[in-house]
């Protein structure tokens, strides 16, 4: 592989991954890196207008708290998110997301998203929290702030960051190559802020066939954060909190709309409300069943229940909720005319965000006024930012984090100088899209002060660069060596195609660690057969192979998902209790247990090749809480 070119970087503080995270850090790292001398640097392995989880577009802004308006308070959202996460929930970090995010909402709107607005001036809210917005353009928006404030000579795109550099426990830099060219990266660093969103297709999709690549997250969110924080030897958490999002069948459409703003409702085959049929259950969950909202993984478990029961399928009633709105006009006139609206809405709804599902409904006859439409569980996903937690273990605010929840700087992983955000960024849910473009400011202001305290320039190993290097385009070298051995290239006794390593790891997670094949169901026996399976094919990660630089892409993406599993595979085993039906069920272990109301926490050794389970104690900052309404620079 000598003809790669190597292209050696040096930066000051390195942002991997150019989502909301990822431009909200380089819109405040630009801000704070002038006044102290700092040169910012951004890669990522697309191109920013459209990376991300944002990037076809979005139909509301999930996070808006309000405060200047008095509509809430920053305890009302850390309520709300930690009881949707049945008590396991940093609330340091959720609080200070929480004062902060308003500012980066309008902030969106100065640089010109359309945000919907009433005859008075005042935003339309979906629901308590949520905004709506004529998103299509959103990322484009947002990724244009980006950069602006930053330059787009410190911008490198097409770039896949596959792993860190690291000095014993700090981390000096990233690797990785170019997806269009044949081109080696090292970026050298004083700080890293990751930011590469979270992991899809880990689990065998709903979706076969054609279909496979549509998922609801971005199908190229692979599990990049993880394996850098894990590889470089972080402490990561929520680890088992997977997300498991119920949405309109096959094409993954958002929900949101239809429950908050249409007030619709949800039934199963015979018509039945299951919210109402099975509330009696919610009562084996205290105190989380008693909440109000009722937390996401047990609306997900009734409705289970009702499918387990074969009662389904489910059903939003979307002709029901159109009609009874359209009904309240009194002039037939109006009436009709708002119908209208509405199923323009409806179909605005899909289009701003999921066009997929608009297809779909036009291909299958679906007129959301007239006939209702199927909804069900998706495959498990990997999220720190929506109603998932996993991430990486990081230092918290210093003004509001308890003792053991600060070491220094905020957002600042175990590991020195590895700062993380967005879904890199665990025990924190509920930031979506404007608070994971908070999340990414907050941390690059902490992350520039590193870098201005710590100006030695780090040293980076030339030879652990050369090893990284050679491992790093070694699927392409051995596809090279074997395959005219075959007639088929795709079959050969020396080497697996990515493709095919995938649907390993899927079959392994789907019947093993609770996918849709099992019902998201599993057990001790199980997890621990599947362990067994992802340490076989870790070994046959070695033989991976790549015919050219798209697939040097999925193989490393594969290898990022494998270990995303394992993760979550060995945090799931450790936690030793069921806290969130509905995303999965530990069959011997049935139930909550007080003992397991703490974090679990895991942490891979990379000098001894042994990871560590951890558990961290789950301390709360309300009972001591004064309000905090600041702001981030910049």
């Amino acid at each position: 592989m000598g003809k790669f070119e190597t292209v050696e970087v040096n930066t000051d503080l390195l942002i991997v991954g150019g989502g909301m995270a990822g431009c909200g850090a380089a819109v405040e790292a630009a801000y704070w890196a002038k006044q102290h001398g700092v040169k910012v640097t951004l890669v990522d392995k697309a191109a920013i207008d459209r990376s991300g989880a944002v990037a076809m577009g979005l139909s509301a802004i999930n996070q808006y708290v309000g405060l200047k308006d008095g509509q809430n308070t920053v305890k009302d959202y850390v309520d709300y998110v930690r009881n949707d996460l049945m008590g396991i929930t940093r609330e340091d970090l959720v609080a200070d997301i929480a004062r902060h995010v308003d500012s980066s909402v309008h902030l969106f709107e100065k640089w010109g998203l359309p945000i919907w607005k009433d005859e008075e001036g005042n935003y339309v809210h979906e629901g308590r929290w949520q905004l709506m917005i004529n998103g299509e353009s959103y990322k484009v928006v947002v990724s244009e702030a980006a950069k602006n404030a930053l330059g787009i000579d410190n911008i490198y795109e097409r770039v896949c960051i596959v792993a860190p550099l690291t000095d014993g426990n700090r981390v000096t830099g990233a690797v990785g190559f170019s997806v269009r060219e044949e081109k080696f990266y090292i970026f050298r660093a004083k700080a890293v802020l990751v930011s590469m969103g979270g992991a899809v297709h880990v689990f065998k999709p709903r979706s076969s066939g054609e279909g496979m690549g549509r998922a609801w997250y971005p199908p190229w969110n692979s599990g990049s954060s993880a394996y850098f924080t894990i590889a470089a030897g972080a402490e990561m958490t929520c680890q088992e909190v997977r997300f498991i999002p119920v949405r309109f069948k096959d094409a993954y459409g958002p929900v949101g709309a239809w429950f908050l703003l249409f007030k619709a409702r949800a039934t199963n085959g015979l018509g039945e409300n299951y919210m109402e049929t099975r509330k009696p259950e919610l009562n084996k969950w205290v105190p989380y069943g008693h909440v109000k909202p009722c937390p996401a993984n047990l609306r997900n478990w009734l409705m289970l229940l009702d499918v387990f029961d074969g009662k389904g399928p489910i059903f939003m009633r979307t002709e029901e909720a159109i009609q009874k709105i359209a009904a309240g006009e009194d002039d037939p006139k109006k009436a009709k005319k708002r119908l209208k609206e509405l199923e323009s809405e409806a179909w605005e709804d899909f289009l701003d965000m999921t066009i997929s599902q608009a297809i779909l409904w036009a291909g299958t006859n679906v007129e959301p006024e007239a006939k209702a439409s199927e909804i069900a569980a998706a495959e498990p996903y990997f999220i720190g930012s929506h109603s998932g937690a996993s991430g990486a273990w990081v230092s918290g605010p210093e003004d509001l984090a308890p003792e053991q929840y600060f070491w220094g700087y905020e957002y600042m992983s175990t590991v020195e100088g590895l700062f993380c955000a967005g879904d890199a960024s665990g025990a924190s849910s509920h930031k979506f899209s404007s608070g994971s473009f908070t999340e990414g400011r907050l941390a690059a202001k902490s992350a520039v002060r590193y870098c201005a305290e710590h100006p030695e320039q780090p040293a980076v190993d030339p030879a652990q660069a050369e090893a990284m290097r050679e491992r790093i385009l070694r699927p392409m070298a051995l596809f090279e060596q074997h395959k005219g051995e075959t007639t088929d290239a795709t079959i050969n006794a020396n080497y697996i195609r990515p493709k095919m390593f995938m649907f390993r790891l899927q079959k392994i997670m789907d019947e093993y660690a609770g996918g849709v094949t099992s019902q998201f169901r599993t057990s001790k026996a199980l997890l621990e057969r599947g362990l067994d399976l992802i340490g076989m094919l870790k070994e046959d990660a070695e033989k991976l192979a790549a015919a050219d630089l798209h697939e040097l892409l999925r193989c490393w993406e594969n290898i990022h998902r494998m270990w995303q599993a394992e993760a979550h595979v060995r945090t799931i085993l450790f936690r030793n209790e069921t806290r969130w039906p509905g995303y999965y069920f530990r069959s011997d272990t049935p139930g909550l247990d007080p003992d397991w109301q703490v974090f679990a926490n895991c942490r891979y050794d990379p000098a001894t090749k042994e990871w560590e389970m951890i558990k961290r104690p789950i301390e709360s900052i309300f009972p001591v809480y004064s309000e905090l309404n600041g702001e981030a620079g910049g």
